[in-house]
């Protein structure tokens, strides 16, 4: 009872942080925003700075490429076991088609994790940096109808204790890959 009380409070705020029709100017910055958290284009961003790089930046970004793997496995599952349909819309036909689950958020888990991971590489700037742009876009992914609030607030935390997660275990992983690393 308490949960769907829950599920149609949220249905009705995201109803309201939706973007209308009319405001097709926002609607392409936030597309823009939305898709920026795609997680092939930021591997490709980070496979492009390990290849071109060294030192502190060569272990950064691979260490990031693998983190956002093992995030997507995560969520891609808990979507999987909660099955929460995606809010009904037009915009996001991909995501519909591709990923038919809201519940949590992939873009909100792996901004958020990249931030607490710059974070904890001492990268505070790019750890702000980062919190906001994962703000933008989580506000931008339930403006377009593609999530709704609950699956961002999820997201969030999910990638905060993924973040944490992946921070503690990067002695485990520099041993197993030093080659990458």
């Amino acid at each position: 009872m308490i949960i769907k009380k829950l599920l149609l409070l949220d249905t009705r705020i995201s109803d309201k942080l939706r973007l209308r029709e009319e405001q097709s100017f926002l609607k392409r910055i936030f597309s823009l925003l939305a898709h920026s958290g795609d997680s092939w284009y930021i591997e490709i961003v980070l496979f492009i700075i390990w290849l071109l790089s060294d030192g502190l930046a060569r272990t950064v970004s691979a260490y990031f490429a693998g983190s956002v793997i093992i995030q997507a496995l995560i969520v891609i599952g808990i979507k999987f076991l909660i099955k929460r349909e995606r809010p009904q819309g037009a915009w996001g036909d991909i995501y519909r088609k591709t990923d038919p689950h809201s519940f949590p958020s992939g873009h909100a888990a792996r901004a958020f994790m990249l931030a607490v991971l710059s974070f904890g590489f001492n990268m505070p700037i790019l750890g702000v940096v980062i919190l906001f742009w994962g703000i933008c876009l989580s506000i931008a992914r339930v403006s377009l109808g593609v999530h709704f609030l609950i699956d961002i607030i999820a997201g969030w935390g999910i990638g905060i204790l993924l973040g944490i997660l992946m921070l503690s275990l990067r002695p485990f992983f520099f041993g197993l890959f030093p080659s990458v690393f």
